[in-house]
């Protein structure tokens, strides 16, 4: 009886052994690159340690944590979906901090008719990750609409569920344009950035990042916070087209 408690006990102590050593990151899209980069980096240093990331927009992924879906760390592409998860008690408000920053831009085939933002309203297909989940989509919604466009664009937009499949769209000729992050733009193969969408239209892109309670009681999310603000970590984002301050 007893040997069997000590293997009771043995096993309850691995499983929570192995559950520690794992670290589960719920990304943005838009940083799916730079992140993986990060999290092999991070690995490599400290290989005891699992890395899970699982990376979708900013509203998809707040709302599977709102459901439950386990999560220590949530990196979102704008402030609304980390507000979100912070009014519904998944994350503690003095937890939030800012990551990195991006920028919109608009990118066609090289012969694609845009130099300027009101020419997109003579192309037929223009892709945008869907304003409703996609802050890619949010951000290039609130510059069409500053800029008097958005109405005229109605019949023309294709509906993207993120900004990385608005990205394919336009990369394979299959819209005759996107709005994506400027990060997402240099992973581009055909596709070109045609023109800058003005800062003044759409707030800047900013990405926060915090620790999700659950993650609050994982040391090892913790260490991994700590990684994330190194420089280490900032030349990486740099590289990847990211701004650091």
């Amino acid at each position: 009886m007893r040997s069997l408690l000590t293997a009771l006990i043995l096993s309850l102590f691995l499983i929570s052994s192995a559950a520690s050593s794992e670290v589960r990151l719920s990304v943005a899209a838009s940083m799916t690159d730079a992140f993986k980069e990060l999290v092999a980096d991070y690995e490599q240093k400290v290989p005891e340690i699992t890395l899970l990331a699982n990376f979708a927009s900013s509203g998809a992924l707040a709302k599977q944590i709102a459901q439950g879906a386990p999560a220590d760390i949530y990196i979102s592409a704008n402030p609304k979906w980390m507000n979100y998860l912070v009014q519904q008690r998944f994350i503690p408000a003095d937890q939030v901090s800012t990551f990195a920053h991006n920028s919109l831009v608009f990118i066609g085939g090289e012969d694609a008719p845009v130099k300027k933002l009101d020419d997109i309203t003579q192309l037929k297909r223009i892709a945008i990750g869907s304003p409703k989940s996609v802050p890619a989509g949010q951000y290039a919604e609130q510059a069409l609409r500053a800029a008097g466009l958005y109405e005229k664009l109605q019949d023309k937009l294709i509906l993207a569920k993120d900004v990385r499949q608005a990205l394919m769209y336009a990369d394979r000729g299959e819209t005759d344009g996107a709005f994506v992050y400027r990060t997402d733009a240099l992973l581009a193969r055909d596709a070109v950035i045609l023109l800058e969408v003005p800062q003044s239209l759409y707030q800047e892109v900013t990405y926060p990042i915090a620790a999700t309670k659950e993650g609050l009681a994982n040391s090892q999310a913790l260490a991994f916070l700590d990684f994330l603000k190194t420089e280490q970590a900032s030349a990486i984002l740099k590289k990847y087209g990211f701004v650091v301050h």
